[in-house]
């Protein structure tokens, strides 16, 4: 069945250098330069680094360069080059209370301690094309205001309402516990938290943003406010055994969210507010926000809520989000199937056959019975 395809290898050879004409576009127009990509496209390259399990900017650069933009199959090639990467062991938890922050805003205090910082944002802008960014010989760089640079730390929202004890406090784990790594693990279910949150935060962008949006109307019963959004750079340490301290490999810029839910109470537990928590490579606010609300949904079970929304249903959230996997599936059907739909055409004749002998029956035995009539 497979004649078709013979001479395959010296077509997929074009197909490839096709590929690469297609992607160099007019050669009388310059060539985009990687450090181009990342200083300029930073939105696409943190989500290629997030969803491809992969902080490096100048490797999601080359994979958004290769992928001719296409950021699922960008973050397809930056897992798999991960997947050739020596491992020398696990980071410490960052900090994010010490992060150099540039950007920190809340919605539920207006007054916050340490400030509101507004940083880069589109957040504020009307959404009207701006020409002026088409002009070729643009170089302007605009010189924006910025306030002094304070080391010390700035307190967290959902601490604020921890003090006064209407925030349920953090859950408290094993610091010797296993924490499970879906990078080397598949998914299993049940699944706890801390699967869960790693795979939300590889998880597709656009699909979290839909699940988020429908608890936001009415599928969840959440009704969530942004307690804080924090963006900056956190320090990466790696404990050296052979040291016996942790030592600093470098920063990295992540984007936090801690989403406050109201929580009716129980029996055992006085009624406060909830969270929900997303952490993200560079500066994806969509996504962080869109995973704490998600976050949220799938804690319905241990407290105590009833399941009525998809975004609650762990397993389907979880088999679901990885944009990776789903490509996989989707895009497999692409390849040959001839096989198989022989198999089916086969069956679908055979049963065409039957169908339309049964209905000749059926009228011929009416019509016998008209006669006799």
């Amino acid at each position: 069945m497979y004649v078709a395809v013979k001479g395959g290898e010296k077509a997929i050879r074009n197909a490839h250098k096709l590929l690469a004409k297609r992607r160099r576009g007019d050669t009388s127009v310059p060539a985009l330069t990687l450090e181009q990509i990342a200083e300029q496209l930073s939105h696409s390259v943190a989500r290629v680094m997030g969803e491809g399990s992969l902080y490096d900017e100048k490797l999601a650069a080359l994979a958004i360069k290769q992928s001719r933009g296409d950021l699922i199959e960008a973050a397809f090639l930056m897992r798999a080059y991960r997947t050739t990467l020596p491992r020398f062991g696990y980071s410490q938890p960052v900090d994010t209370a010490k992060m150099l922050v540039e950007r920190r805003i809340s919605a539920t205090y207006k007054d916050l301690p340490g400030g509101q910082v507004l940083g880069p944002t589109f957040d504020y802008s009307h959404r009207l094309l701006d020409f002026s960014l088409a002009a070729e010989d643009d170089e302007r760089t605009p010189q924006a205001e910025t306030a002094e640079t304070r080391d010390e730390t700035v307190p967290r929202v959902t601490d604020l309402l921890g003090d006064e004890g209407l925030m349920e406090p953090d859950p408290l784990t094993d610091e010797d516990a296993p924490v499970g790594d879906l990078t080397r693990e598949p998914l299993s279910f049940p699944a706890d938290r801390d699967l869960r949150l790693q795979n939300l935060a590889r998880g597709d962008e656009g699909f979290l943003l839909a699940l988020a949006y429908s608890t936001q109307r009415g599928y969840g019963r959440t009704h969530p406010f942004a307690g804080e959004i924090r963006y900056g750079e956190v320090e990466v340490e790696f404990y050296a055994e052979e040291l016996g301290f942790a030592v600093t490999l470098g920063t990295i810029k992540v984007t936090e969210c801690q989403m406050v839910n109201q929580f009716q109470g129980s029996a055992k537990a006085a009624p406060t507010f909830t969270r929900g928590y997303g952490l993200v490579f560079g500066q994806v606010e969509r996504k962080a926000m869109s995973m704490a609300m998600v976050d949220r949904s799938m804690r319905w079970q241990e407290l105590g809520e009833e399941q009525t929304a998809p975004a609650q249903d762990i397993e389907f959230v979880l088999s679901h989000s990885d944009n990776i996997q789903a490509t996989g599936f989707v895009e497999h059907l692409k390849l040959p199937h001839y096989v198989d739909f022989q198999a089916e055409l086969d069956l679908v004749r055979r049963m065409r056959g039957e169908w339309f002998e049964k209905r000749a029956s059926a009228e011929s035995d009416g019509t016998s019975r008209e006669a006799a009539e």
